[in-house]
């Protein structure tokens, strides 16, 4: 009966794998090889379920490191990271009282604020961007030395 028991954990958990887009359950198929092979040789209960969970931590402890390190490296860049830092030229005056704004930033037009609450900086002028918030960018005027 042990047999059904570890084939249905194995199945179950490999079909989860399969349906969620993340690293959830591939940890227990191996245990539940384990603990299959263990029950069809004729193992005890006990036996059976130390090779699962010895099984499972053994393969979470192989395969999580090396999920996080090709998780980290394949990120891609948006447009809100390539903005940061770069020069981008006022075309609506940036006015923070009044909530107005707008920037053109490596082809884009973006919504921005003054990094200095009470700024206003005129159109025409070229500027840093600072940060984002929301779906805004801060930006901050050029100094004399960065024009």
């Amino acid at each position: 009966m042990m047999e059904y028991v570890w084939l249905g954990v194995t199945i179950v958990a490999a079909v989860v794998e399969a349906a969620v887009p993340a690293l959830v359950s591939i940890w227990f198929v191996p245990g539940g090889i384990l603990a299959l092979i263990a029950s069809l040789c004729g193992g005890s209960v006990l036996l059976q379920c130390l090779l699962f969970l010895g099984g499972s931590v053994a393969a979470l402890a192989v395969t999580r490191p090396l999920a996080r390190r090709l998780h980290k490296g394949g990120g891609t860049s948006t447009n809100a990271d390539r903005v940061l830092g770069e020069v981008a030229v006022v075309t609506e005056e940036v006015d923070n009282l009044r909530e107005a704004g707008r920037v053109s930033v490596l082809g884009n037009s973006w919504a921005a604020r003054s990094q200095t609450p009470e700024e206003v900086i005129p159109l025409g002028e070229k500027v840093t961007v600072a940060r984002i918030e929301g779906v805004k960018l801060i930006v901050a005027p050029q100094t004399e030395e960065g024009k």
